[in-house]
């Protein structure tokens, strides 16, 4: 069985790769990707377009489609601005608890698979089906790592059956999750002394216009709740969180911006919501500004398009799980992983993992050895599992 020794010199060499999002990821990446080589696995590296950012796949076993994957992102989000008692990139223990960015989130789990791959690699011969460890990068910041795995996967890479997420869930299977679109909106006006506003088109009052427009519509979503739903709250939400834009008081502001996202429910479709919001901006709002200036006009970019998951019965990854002993019932949460998006791809899955993820994105983000070890078992029975004929 693998140890909390091993898996600790794993997390520590993890957690001081500072692995940020949308930053080139290629020293954490050669640091799992060799170390599973090392160990007889094989290791493909899939590159984003810029060739700066990686996912990692890796292979056990009998080759071809089929078998169990673990699944977990190798970035993290940012450290600075928050209140850290220490080097958020050098791990340091405190008692039980092992500090860190991305201890909990998620480098904890990437670590347990470190450790794994060494005790499952003995067994090779043993595996009637293949196992897979997938690491994408910039899960954080809307899945795009795991989105390009499609690509892969129709060219002949070796397909899952199922997988395993393993965000931090408390050990606790997680069956639905909504999906995200993070989405910023960008509006180019016509500036000018404040004075005179007569020709100029004031960015900040057509933003205004827009974002209330997009809290109508949320308003209007919650008003009919989706019976059944296991989310809480049980309808697709919408929200503005950051606007920017002007100069001064007496200018008449240019531009703003402002970022805003839509969290759907699995079973609805938020680009038709989307569409639609952007369609009234096109027929409303565009046309006074470009008869002022032709010029102006109003631009969204996705910037994120995280995938729901809703797992349905008959599922192979629950009853995976429920074959290993964990038979809690699934629980409904509305972040988002990168299981919405493997789903999309015919790999079942289900999301479940050590620690909590109330500590994620916090300073002193931590994991407890206690945590781990409950992970390290649980991986122990998954051995047991995958090598029994």
């Amino acid at each position: 069985m693998a140890t909390l020794e091993t898996t600790t010199a794993h997390l520590a060499r993890l957690v001081g790769f500072p692995s940020l999002s949308l930053a080139p990821n290629r020293e954490i990446a050669s640091y799992v990707g060799d170390h599973l080589k090392g160990l007889g696995w094989r290791v493909v590296y899939d590159a984003d377009e810029a060739g700066e950012r990686l996912n990692v796949l890796a292979s056990l076993g009998p080759e071809g489609d089929g078998g169990v994957a673990l699944n977990g992102h190798l970035d993290v989000v940012p450290a600075e601005g928050v209140a850290w008692t220490g080097d958020p990139f050098t791990l340091r223990r405190d008692g039980d608890r092992l500090i860190g960015r991305g201890a909990v989130d998620m480098k904890g789990f990437l670590a347990l698979c470190l450790a794994w791959a060494e005790d499952l690699s003995p067994l090779a011969a043993e595996l009637t089906d293949p196992v897979h460890l997938i690491f994408t990068f910039d899960e954080e910041v809307g899945g795009f790592g795991a989105q390009q795995l499609g690509r892969l996967f129709d060219k002949g890479h070796p397909r899952p059956a199922i997988a395993i997420v393993g965000e931090p869930t408390e050990m606790e299977p997680i069956t639905a999750h909504r999906g995200m679109l993070e989405l910023t909106t960008t509006v180019t006006g016509v500036p000018g002394h404040a004075s005179d506003p007569r020709g100029r088109v004031n960015a900040v009052a057509i933003a205004a216009r827009m974002i209330a427009e997009i809290d109508r519509r949320a308003r209007e979503i919650a008003r009919a709740p989706v019976p059944d739903t296991p989310f809480s709250p049980p309808w697709t939400t919408l929200s503005t969180g950051r606007i920017e834009g002007g100069e001064a008081r007496n200018v008449v502001p240019g531009t703003c911006a402002f970022l805003w996202e839509i969290r759907p429910l699995p079973d609805d479709d938020g680009h038709r919501i989307l569409d639609g919001i952007l369609d009234w901006a096109r027929d409303t709002l565009e046309p006074e500004m470009t008869a002022i200036d032709p010029a102006c006009h109003i631009a969204t970019e996705i910037v994120g398009d995280c995938a729901g998951l809703q797992v349905k019965a008959p599922s192979p990854a629950a009853d995976l799980l429920a074959h290993l002993g964990i038979n809690a019932p699934g629980h409904a949460v509305s972040f988002g992983t990168d299981a919405g998006v493997l789903q999309n791809f015919g790999i079942d899955c289900v999301v479940f993992g050590p620690g909590s993820l109330t500590r994620a994105h916090q300073p002193d983000e931590y994991i407890t050895t206690a945590e781990l070890t409950q992970g390290l078992g649980f991986l122990d029975r998954l051995t047991a599992h995958v090598t029994t004929r």
